[in-house]
This record gives structure tokens, sequence and C-alpha cells, in this order.
């Protein structure tokens, strides 16, 4: 931890001097990955005051989709939740989709569930790792990563890298998953239930765990309603809210799944609804396996779908469409209009509003990350509580700084 600041503040109460220190928590502090700083007004070792600061990871991925085509901007969206870009990618396809009046295929919705719930499993995995590392649990951390990295695998068997994915197109994705992707999720579905049981026995009810988790960080439902917060953070203070139920999108009313709800609001009841999420994707990723649709992966539209690069080769009407549509000119043009369109991600609703002008660029994008709104309620959360608990409030908010830059 940094040294506390030259700043100190004397106030004076009756019968009692005492010295209130200003301390800049991170970005240097492991527990902030870099990425993070908290302004904290201390009295002791307890919390007066705490004020983040965000910028640390700027991109101007909202400015930037001005300048960019559609589909350009799929790739913009893997940096914004670095740990489930396959999620973002979809949010984002999704709602321009809705822009563009189109309709995917019925395999396209079910492997955009697949992989968008392998994707929500290895967010938290990485969300739960670290927050047991921050408050020492690392062998929690080490069963974590290693599944995470089998995932890893899974999405370069599927799209050809691991974390900047990119893989969703308008209408469709890049490809349709290889034959060899179907056999090792079904391994990966078989053999992390037993990996899951172990991290599960060394932290759902262990003394210490439940000693720096319980009664922490307590956010009760209409406080969270309140600060606009959705996802874990919301479900974990007893609000069941999930667009996937809800508001179902992608074929998700097809599935049957639970959704996880805690009734204290604590950084405890925000793990153990993480955890039980896991389960539900898990679940939800064997059904859609199960019953994969046959069929293409992309919609039949040659003015928005590329064709296939041997057509392009061999075809003079195909080139003139690759033409068309790769040129900066011309490219996929929705009509004018605007569009609000959300999907639950990881961390709670990932937004995107965008407005067209008819070209082949957003005139403009306006993301609502779940990160940047559940940060606002960590003050709240960790004011009057101990300096030390300020590891475990922030962990179980699983904050990624590159959605919080505007």
């Amino acid at each position: 931890m940094q040294e506390p600041q030259v700043e100190k503040q004397k106030e004076k109460e009756p019968g009692l001097d005492t010295e209130r220190v200003t301390l800049n928590f991170g970005p240097q502090h492991p527990a902030t990955h870099g990425t993070l700083r908290i302004e904290m007004v201390l009295d002791g070792e307890t919390v007066i005051k705490a004020t983040p600061h965000i910028g640390y990871l700027h991109t101007g991925f909202e400015k930037l989709s001005e300048h960019l085509s559609y589909n350009q901007f799929i790739a913009l969206s893997d940096r914004m939740n670095y740990l489930s870009p396959l999620n973002n990618n979809i949010g984002f396809a999704i709602a321009s989709e809705k822009l563009f009046d189109i309709k995917v295929t019925k395999r396209c919705e079910y492997v955009r569930v697949i992989l968008a719930e392998l994707s929500r499993i290895s967010d938290h995995l990485v969300s739960i790792g670290t927050a047991a590392l921050d408050l020492g649990a690392f062998t929690a951390f080490l069963y974590f990563f290693e599944q995470r990295e089998k995932l890893y695998d899974l999405f370069k068997i599927a799209c050809g890298t691991r974390l900047t994915t990119s893989f969703t197109r308008i209408g469709g994705m890049m490809r349709d998953l290889p034959d060899e992707f179907f056999p090792a999720a079904r391994e990966f579905l078989k053999k992390f239930p037993s990996v899951f049981k172990e991290v599960d026995t060394l932290l759902t009810r262990n003394k210490i765990w439940i000693g720096r988790t319980r009664d922490i960080g307590v956010i009760d439902g209409e406080e969270a309603i309140n600060y606009g917060l959705t996802g874990p953070c919301l479900r974990g203070s007893g609000v069941a809210w999930d667009l996937r139920k809800n508001e179902p999108y992608s074929s998700y009313e097809d599935f049957e799944f639970d959704i996880p709800v805690g009734d204290r609001g604590d950084v405890y009841d925000r793990y153990w609804v993480r955890m039980e999420e896991m389960r539900q994707s898990l679940k939800i990723v064997e059904q859609a396996l199960e019953n994969l649709p046959e069929g293409k992966i992309n919609i039949d539209d040659p003015k928005i779908i590329l064709p296939e690069k041997q057509d392009v080769y061999n075809n003079m009407e195909e080139l003139i469409h690759h033409f068309m549509i790769t040129m900066e000119h011309k490219g996929i043009r929705p009509p004018k209009g605007e569009i609000y369109s959300a999907t639950e991600v990881p961390n709670g609703e990932l937004g995107f509003f965008i407005v067209s002008d008819g070209t082949n660029r957003p005139y403009r994008v306006r993301v609502r990350p779940p990160s940047l709104i559940n940060y606002q309620a960590f003050p709240m959360m960790l004011e009057g509580k101990m300096l030390s608990d300020s590891v475990a409030v922030l962990g179980s908010l699983n904050i990624i700084a590159g959605e919080l830059d505007r």
C-alpha cells in the first residue's frame, strides 16, 4: 500500500483530538490491478469517505465508434470488458441487428448462447479467483485459473484467438463452430463440476472466508435498484432481475435455468450468486449443445454478409458484393433511426444506444457498461467499514476498468 499523502486534517471534537489521514488506495495496490484509484479519508483504520477516480485505462470507445463501420466496432467491443469479450461482441451485434431490422438464424442464436455462457463462466472464474487471491485464498485462484485456460482453448478453437475474439458479425458470426469444438466443449462440461466442487468446499463454508465477506459491503435491494445496479450485484441483494429471463433475447426462452439471488446484499452473497450462476450456465450450454439447430450460421443476404473467400476468387458477382461491403465509401448501411438494446453480461446489463444517420458508420454510440454503474455504489458500501474491507468489497464488484472511460 502507498504511503499516506502529506495532507492531514485535525478535527476538534468535544474532549478529543482526532487526526484524519487522506490515503491513495491504488492504482499501484495489487487489489486495484493497476487500473483503479480510490481516494480515502481514514480515521484510524475506519473509512470515513471513499472517492473513486476513473480514467486509468482510457480507450475512448464511444467516440471511436463514429469513425468505424458497424463490423469494425466489434473489435473495439473486445476491449471494454476484456474478461468476457464474447459477451460484448454478441451484445453489440444484437443491438446493430435491431437497428438494421435483421433476424439471425436459429443456429446463430444457439451458438451465441453457447459462447456467451462459456464466457460468463470464464468471467466469473477470474472474478472469484482474483477476489479470493486478494483476501489470501491462493489455492482457489489456481484451481479456477486452470479452468479459465481450458475455456480459452475452447475460444481459440471457435474463432482462432483466446482473448480478443471479435467473433460476431452483423447478421451472424465470423464462421460456424468447427467440428472439433463440440467434443472439447463436452469434455469441459464433464470435468468442470469436480473442480467447481473443490473450490466450493474451500470457500463457501470456510470460517475465514465467511468472516471476511459476511455483512461487509452491504447494499439492500431498494438501494441497489436506486443506484442502478445490475447482474450479480443486484441479484446478491435479493432482486431476481435477469434480462435472459425478464426480457429474453437470442432464444434464451428455449432454455431451462434458475436465477440465483442472495438475501443480505453483502460480499458473500455476491460471491455465492456468481458461483451458482456458473452451475446454471453449464445447464444452458448442455441444453444448447443437445438441441443445436441445423442450417446456416449467417443470414442469406449478400449485401450484409461477406461471401466465402473461395467464391470471391472464382465468381464475379461475389467479388462485387465483397467490394461493396468492405470499401470505406460503401459498406452496410442501416436506415436512419435510433435504438437501445441490452443483454445480460457477467457483470450485469450491457446496453448500446446507437444513432444512425443512414451512413455506413454510427452517428453516435452510447454504451451502458455495468462496471461503471456498479462502481458508483462502492463509496456507500465501504464508508464506515475498515480499510481491510475495501479489498473484499472491490473484489465483489468485479470492476473492469476498460468499461469505465467515457
